[in-house]
């Protein structure tokens, strides 16, 4: 977690609660989804609650201590400290389609409504082969065909070799690609694709996700001209202040978009969007629709393709800003995991806590 020039040091300045503090009033959650997603049928996550209001710290299973601390720094900056105010009052928002056979892609897109733009799943585990890129055409051809007005963008997390890659886009671009979001892994073999993509002139830009965030230097995708836009998620990046200065040093438009968050993750990343001084493309917050159930009642969701923005004690420009969610007493009650799983999180939680209180 090295410091970069303009980038904040995880918390900035704000104080590192004590242990206690955290656990104080935590709970686990455990959210089932409509449809695997990530590799995820069931979305665990610790809520936590601070002075400034409630927060999330929900790193993927697979995730350690070192790079959890950073998804702790965003909790601590959500609960502790707040959020920037935002600089408009609502944030464009886009529908996500999972992996799903190209006959349930229009029941996926009903549950969104209607927004500016989707954003569809490719290169599945396991389903990378001819085969797989088959599927994945048709369920971006479906897409197209529902939502013809729609920006449309591909996500691979990095499931494709390069010669896959190139083979594959090139057949989606025929349907109007506004973005490929890391079809390859690694800043090396994004910069190798992104250049073959420019001489078979395949106009796809190209989009770095996880070569930012879960790189040590989130800034090297820039330097080495590996993408055109960058992606990024509060949660993993450390925070709305850490995300603001990651995406001015890398001098690249940024997509905002969620870690698969509750409706209570979801309102740090319109904090970020809301923030940012432009903002050129729908965001990945629309999340929650993915979900069977959530902790926040009503469950936070676009209205008319948009999320108004939120942010602790103030209100946006005009007004419109709408408060914090505040999970329901209910449906913590419900949603709330297995002592064995609460026991785990709060170790998790512990560990990622010893990496911030040694930086």
């Amino acid at each position: 977690m090295g410091a970069h020039a303009g980038i904040p040091p995880l918390l900035g300045g704000t104080r590192l609660p004590e242990l206690g503090e955290l656990l104080e009033g935590a709970v686990v959650v455990a959210q089932p989804m409509h449809t695997r997603f990530r590799g995820v049928t069931v979305r665990e996550a610790m809520l936590l609650h601070g002075p400034a209001g409630w927060a999330e710290f929900s790193p993927f299973a697979e995730y350690g201590p070192e790079e959890s601390a950073r998804w702790l720094a965003a909790a601590i900056e959500a609960g502790w400290q707040g959020w920037p105010t935002p600089v408009r009052d609502w944030v464009p928002v886009n529908a996500t389609v999972p992996a799903v056979p190209a006959a349930d892609v229009g029941r996926v897109l009903d549950s969104f409504g209607e927004v500016p733009a989707v954003k569809v799943k490719v290169a599945e585990s396991g389903r990378t082969g001819p085969e797989g890129v088959a599927e994945d055409v048709a369920r971006v051809a479906e897409v197209r065909r529902l939502r013809p007005g729609a920006a449309l963008r591909i996500d691979a997390n990095q499931g494709w070799d390069h010669a896959a890659a190139l083979a594959a886009l090139q057949r989606l671009a025929e349907h109007g690609l506004e973005y490929a979001e890391q079809p390859v892994a690694g800043i090396e073999g994004l910069a190798r694709l992104r250049e073959a993509l420019h001489a078979a002139g395949t106009p796809v830009r190209i989009a770095a996700d996880e070569s930012v965030r879960r790189e040590t230097d989130p800034l090297a995708v820039a330097r080495a001209g590996a993408a055109d836009l960058v992606v990024v998620k509060v949660q993993p990046l450390g925070g709305v202040r850490r995300a603001l200065g990651i995406v001015g040093a890398t001098g690249l438009d940024a997509v905002v978009s969620s870690a698969l968050d509750t409706s209570v993750g979801i309102a740090a990343g319109v904090a970020l969007a809301a923030r940012l001084p432009a903002l050129p493309y729908a965001c990945g917050l629309g999340t929650v629709a993915l979900f069977t159930d959530d902790v926040v009642v009503p469950r936070w969701l676009p209205d008319g393709g948009r999320l108004a923005s939120c942010v602790s004690g103030a209100s946006g420009a005009s007004g419109a800003s709408r408060a914090r969610p505040v999970p329901d007493p209910a449906a913590l009650a419900r949603l709330r995991a297995d002592e064995g799983r609460q026991q785990w999180w709060r170790q998790r939680l512990a560990q990622a806590h010893g990496v911030l209180s040694a930086t």
